[in-house]
C-alpha cells in the first residue's frame, strides 16, 4: 500500500497496539471496525531499512536477539511475560555488544560499542504521561536513540526499558535525521523492525518515506486530513 492510494485499515490484535494507540484508532474490535467504514483518511510517514518498511520502530542489538529467544520460549508454550523474562536472562549471560558506525549526510559519524540503537518511524516520548506515545506520525524524521556502553545490569535494565517503551533520555544518545546508514564488522546483522527479527546485509541503509501511507483513522481526532 506505500506511495499507492490505497489506504491501511488497522485492526488492533497485536501485542501492546502501539500503532492504534498513536492514530487514537479504538482498541474494542467492533469500533476498530467501524472506523474502517465511517473514518477519514490520514497520510503518515513509513520508515525503511535496507528497503523493508516499519510503521513503529526498527533497532539492533540486544533487542533481536531478545525477540528471537522470546520466540523460542513460546514456542515451548510459556506465556509472553514469561518467555520475555527468560529471554532477556538469556540475553544478559550470552550477548555481546555491537561495534557500529553510524553515518549521516555523508559526513557526521559516529563509531562506537552500543548496546542497541533504536530508530524510531517519529519521535518517541520518553518522560511524562506520554511515555512511550508519539505525539506525531507526519514529521518526516527517523529518531534515533543509540546506547552508550554499559554493564550487564545496567545493560538489562536498558533492554527492558527499551522493550516496553520506556527508555530513560538521561541514558541515551538521540538525534533526528531523515537519512542514514549504520556499518559494522560484521557483514550482516539481525534487525528487528516492529517485532519481527530479519538478517539484513550491512551498511544499513536507513530512511524516511514522508506522507508515504494512508491510514484509515476515526474523524474526530486532531490528525490533519490527507490532501
Amino acid at each position: 500500500m506505500i506511495g499507492t492510494k490505497t489506504a491501511l485499515g488497522v485492526l488492533p490484535l497485536g501485542t501492546l497496539n502501539h500503532f492504534a494507540k498513536d492514530l487514537k484508532i479504538p482498541l474494542e474490535l467492533e469500533a476498530a471496525v467501524a472506523n474502517i467504514f465511517t473514518g477519514r483518511v490520514t497520510q503518515i510517514d513509513v520508515g525503511e531499512v535496507n528497503g523493508r518498511p516499519f510503521l513503529n520502530n526498527s533497532s539492533l542489538g540486544i533487542y533481536p536477539f531478545i525477540v528471537r529467544q522470546r520466540e523460542k520460549q513460546q514456542s515451548k508454550g510459556r506465556g509472553k511475560w514469561v518467555a520475555f523474562a527468560e529471554a532477556a536472562w538469556h540475553a544478559l549471560l550470552r550477548y555481546s555488544p555491537l561495534y557500529v558506525n553510524l553515518q549521516m549526510d555523508g559526513q557526521h559519524e559516529i563509531a562506537d560499542e552500543t548496546p542497541f540503537v533504536f530508530i524510531g518511524n517519529n519521535r518517541y516520548q520518553l518522560s511524562g504521561l506520554h511515555i512511550g506515545e508519539r505525539a506525531s506520525l507526519d514529521a518526516g524524521k527517523l529518531w534515533v536513540y543509540r546506547a552508550p556502553r554499559a554493564t550487564r545490569t545496567k545493560l538489562l535494565r536498558l533492554a527492558i526499558q527499551a522493550f516496553v517503551g520506556q527508555e530513560s533520555p538521561s541514558d541515551l544518545e538521540m538525534f533526528d535525521t531523515e537519512e542514514f546508514w549504520i556499518g559494522a564488522k560484521g557483514r550482516r546483522l539481525s534487525v528487528a523492525t516492529d517485532g519481527e527479527v530479519a538478517v539484513l546485509n550491512t551498511p544499513l541503509h536507513y530512511r524516511s518515506l514522508p506522507r508515504a501511507l494512508g491510514v484509515i483513522v476515526p474523524s474526530h481526532d486532531d490528525l490533519q486530513p490527507a490532501i
